[in-house]
């Protein structure tokens, strides 16, 4: 489709115990829109952590075609796929994921060392994501000096840094307070209102419902796929 900016056709993923074959992925076809905001829902072994590393580029599928952003992924070797993460890709995970030496600003900053992007522009843009997460007072601040609601802002912050195509965020708020994870879920849907296309990923109902598209996996295939208000569209 043309306005996807993530394409999958019959992508399938297999692992290898010895000789037996274990299908994690049993074709999956899904395409997800520019600025739709999409949770991948599913039981333990449904297969979704797979399909979210095949989203992140983190793993390759063994079959199928993965299209990021007008980029064919399914087949591109380790490092052009680690140049597509930092460019295409903003991630947000359940453990935070922070350098504890450095302070919020250097831990926003860190994907536009590896983008090659001077230090001056660098901390300017850093400066501006804080600021978007409401956390621009705490910049000079060193993980260990935040609670875990702002770790996980300083962590949507350097999601966003790169104005990547997708934010992928992974149980963003697995180990928060229930107060704290509304208040990231707001931050969420305040990003996706600015145009950003988000994919969560978690197995909270409640936490699920901030999204405007609901795909469950079950057993390594779509059980479902509904968009909020509207009739399946599977």
């Amino acid at each position: 489709m043309q306005d996807s900016v993530i394409h999958l056709e019959e992508i399938r993923k297999s692992y290898f115990m010895g000789k037996q074959e274990l299908q994690v992925l049993k074709g999956i076809t899904l395409d997800i829109l520019r600025n739709e905001y999409v949770a991948l829902m599913g039981p333990s072994g449904s297969g979704k952590s797979t399909l979210m590393n095949i989203l992140g580029c983190l793993d390759s599928p063994s079959m199928g075609k993965y299209i990021l952003n007008g980029h064919d992924v399914s087949t591109m070797p380790d490092n052009d796929l680690a140049d597509i993460r930092n460019k295409e890709i903003g991630f947000v995970f359940q453990q935070f994921n922070l350098l504890p030496r450095l302070t919020a600003l250097e831990n926003v900053a860190l994907p536009l060392v590896y983008a090659g992007i001077a230090k001056k522009q660098r901390l300017e843009m850093a400066h501006e994501v804080l600021r978007k997460v409401d956390l621009l007072d705490r910049s000079h601040h060193k993980p260990n000096e935040l609670s875990g609601g702002q770790c996980q802002r300083v962590a949507i912050a350097r999601a966003l840094v790169n104005n990547p195509s997708i934010i992928l965020a992974d149980e963003p708020t697995g180990n928060l307070d229930t107060k704290t994870s509304y208040e990231i879920m707001n931050i969420f849907s305040k990003i996706h209102d600015d145009g950003n296309t988000v994919v969560l990923v978690t197995h909270e109902e409640d936490i699920s419902n901030y999204a405007k598209r609901v795909i469950r996996l079950r057993d390594g295939l779509i059980e479902s796929d509904k968009v909020k208000n509207a009739a399946s569209v599977v």
